[in-house]
């Protein structure tokens, strides 16, 4: 597993592309600066891991373009400390992105095969979330709730009311909401009862799966 003077030069050239497209936020910056991208894809595509694109991984999944990495991060608005729950750890690259940030990280993944995967992996490059959990994102995490913030990174076809329940009053859910194409929304949570809804555009995510297992 290593990490040369090459892939750090194509990491700078990766960060200033997402300045370019609008990343504005220092902490995300340096995160994805620091994360050894390639070593979270296959070997047939350690090449293309400072492209700015998505790439398949195992199970049908794909790990997420780097700009809808950092532009999730930043609207969730990471702080040193922070308690956020990740919906869909696939690769682990998001989970190391929060970890990186100072995130207390507890993260959920239904397909198997990357959960085992990405279970071993992560520790051995140096990132611990607190609970890495085999179960269905739909429900989310109640027994650790309530979350600073809460990240989905597949596409959802609508809200799912356990995650809006489970956030703290202040936190924020980050969710690509559609069918096809997913449009990039944030609900604040302002009081009990009460949320309020920012949208960020259009993006595409592999589909959100409910628990077939």
């Amino acid at each position: 597993m290593k990490d040369t003077f090459t892939h750090q030069g194509m990491r700078k050239k990766l960060v200033e592309t997402l300045k370019k497209k609008g990343i504005v936020d220092k902490n995300v910056l340096q995160a994805i600066g620091k994360i050894p991208r390639h070593l979270f894809m296959d070997s047939g595509f350690v090449d293309h891991a400072y492209v700015d694109k998505a790439f398949p991984i195992a199970a049908d999944q794909t790990i997420s373009q780097p700009y809808t990495v950092a532009r999730q991060t930043e609207l969730l608005e990471v702080k040193k400390g922070d308690k956020i729950l990740e919906i869909g750890t696939g690769s682990g690259y998001q989970a190391a992105v929060l970890l990186e940030m100072g995130a207390t990280l507890f993260t959920i993944e239904r397909q198997n095969e990357l959960f085992k995967k990405t279970k071993l992996f992560l520790p051995k490059l140096g990132y611990k979330p607190k609970r890495l959990i085999f179960g269905d994102g739909y429900i989310g995490l109640e027994k650790e709730a309530p979350f600073d913030g809460i990240i989905v990174t597949a596409g959802a076809p609508f809200v799912p009311n356990p995650l809006l329940a489970q956030l703290k009053i202040g936190g924020k859910l980050v969710i690509p909401v559609g069918e096809n194409v997913q449009i990039m929304t944030v609900f604040k949570r302002k009081s009990d009862t009460e949320f309020e809804k920012e949208e960020y555009g259009e993006f595409r995510f592999v589909p959100l799966l409910e628990d077939k297992n």
